[in-house]
């Protein structure tokens, strides 16, 4: 059975699901300008914001009072959006790099 929400819990809900999002965005933003522009400490910014993602979920899941099979989805939510930019970007990679004849050096423009 699901607990109720109090209205303060509601309040903590809302703003932390607004945290959510406003950090998981800036993570992905933060890891791409990394990649496209390589300043390492852009990295360290895009990871104190995955840092504030985890706060916001934590938050959330305790304001809603999540427990047994969801603390498990919030768990593997977490790790997904830990290294699903990663993936996405090693994708991208690969798949524009045969648009660019001389990205694979000059072999690649038969």
């Amino acid at each position: 059975m699901i607990e109720p929400v109090e209205l303060q819990e509601f309040f903590a809900a809302f703003f932390s699901a607004a945290m959510v999002v406003l950090s998981g965005a800036l993570c992905a933003l933060l890891f791409a300008w990394s990649r496209v522009h390589g300043p390492a400490r852009v990295m360290v910014l895009a990871y104190a914001a995955y840092g504030l993602l985890v706060v916001s979920v934590l938050v959330l899941s305790d304001a809603l009072h999540l427990g047994g099979f969801w603390r498990i989805v919030v768990a593997t939510m977490l790790i997904g959006y830990l290294l699903a930019p990663h993936g996405i970007w090693h994708l991208c990679v690969g798949t524009h790099a045969d648009a660019d004849p001389g990205a694979n050096g000059p072999e690649s423009q038969h």
